[in-house]
């Protein structure tokens, strides 16, 4: 075989090898001794998470989503589990000897230096030369946009530019991971969802593995690739920001990624590949591709901007409630109404206003409720 034919085939094997994860969880487990008992705060975590990959813990106060972030970073050590990184068991390793660094919500910026200086100090601790120094912040600072601002003080920056200022501190180590533990979670609004765009920015940019902490569903469907959704020390989905939103795995993940209305049911038959459900005398919802039978009880859940409120009976081949209109609210968008239904249900449906709409109905109003069979989820419990 000739040397190029080798160097070829080598190349071709190379690229389809499965590629090694950037970090892996495998049945992580965290108990904390509180007042004579053991308390698990991470109850056997196991995921992957890949290389380059914008991936968030989602959940809570108290879900387990920072201790799982400190274990990763070796801040906190498993009580049972493995922990790797880029394949390499750094269950016991401790902090500075794992190739990653941090972001917290407080950016823990030095106040008696510049925005350069801040930057630089990490380089300037493993001694890397001058000249190599001066180039990469030159080049970090140009990537979280703080050209021309190398000489200011922290003190003298908004929130936003301080934020940038951490991140590049960190990134200018060139890590193979970054974790970020709330870090806009100081900032108001409108800057912090401005963030989350600069964020997916310079992660895109620098090319290196983002793991993000956060309790906003905003930041984390905004940003992620992929989300762990988690609740008392599980993680009860993980899947994309689409998945996650349109279908959810559990109550818990429907009510807390954004606004969800479940409606529970008895299956009365099943037609044309459709779970049809009956609410009430009139009332009926149809699930799409529902594996259920008659008599089987499931709980359903829609979103508030898939259902139409009109005060007519719709047509069959939808999903259709009726109910009295028990609140309205104007939320500039849109129009928030929430519908009492017949059984003490309530359920929420989003209006937007186009230039021409109208208030559709007003309080105490009857109405019906309508919507797609594939716009019904049938979720766990």
């Amino acid at each position: 075989m000739t040397e190029p034919q080798a160097g070829t085939e080598a190349a071709a094997a190379a690229s389809d090898a499965p590629q090694v994860p950037a970090i892996e969880l495998d049945g992580v487990v965290k108990e904390y001794l509180a007042r004579g008992e053991v308390v698990q705060a991470v109850k056997g975590v196991t995921l992957t998470i890949a290389e380059g990959e914008f991936f968030s813990l989602l959940g809570p106060s108290g879900c387990g989503k920072t201790t799982t972030m400190r274990m990763v970073a070796g801040f906190e050590e498993p009580s049972r589990g493995t922990v790797r990184l880029h394949g390499r068991d750094v269950t016991n390793v401790p902090p500075d000897k794992r190739d990653v660094n941090m972001v917290f919500q407080s950016y823990a910026l030095f106040p008696h230096m510049n925005v350069w200086e801040n930057v630089a100090f990490g380089l300037k601790r493993k001694k890397v030369p001058a000249a190599e120094i001066t180039r990469r912040v030159g080049e970090m600072l140009e990537i979280v946009d703080l050209t021309g601002r190398e000489k200011r003080r922290p003190r003298e920056m908004s929130g936003g530019q301080q934020q940038r200022v951490a991140l590049a501190r960190a990134l200018v180590n060139r890590p193979r991971a970054l974790l970020l533990d709330e870090p806009l979670g100081a900032l108001d609004l409108k800057l912090r969802q401005a963030m989350q765009i600069e964020l997916k920015r310079i992660q895109r940019e620098v090319g290196i593995t983002f793991v993000y902490v956060t309790h906003d569903q905003s930041e984390a469907l905004t940003m992620s690739d992929r989300i762990a959704v988690m609740n008392d020390g599980l993680v009860e989905q993980l899947a994309g920001p689409r998945e996650i939103y349109e279908r959810p795995a559990t109550a818990f993940v429907a009510g807390f990624i954004g606004t969800s209305n479940l409606l529970r049911g008895t299956v009365e038959r099943v037609e044309s590949g459709a779970a049809v459900l009956r609410l009430g005398e009139e009332g009926r919802v149809l699930v799409a591709e529902a594996p259920h039978r008659a008599g089987d009880a499931i709980a359903v859940t829609v979103r508030p901007e898939k259902i139409t409120i009109s005060t007519e009976e719709p047509a069959g081949g939808v999903s259709a409630v009726r109910g009295t209109v028990s609140e309205v609210v104007y939320l500039g968008l849109y129009n928030s109404y929430a519908v009492s239904l017949a059984d003490g249900a309530e359920v929420t449906v989003f209006q937007q206003n186009a230039l021409d709409s109208t208030s559709t109905a007003e309080r105490g109003d009857a109405v019906w409720l309508s919507w797609q069979p594939h716009h019904s989820y049938a979720i766990g419990s």
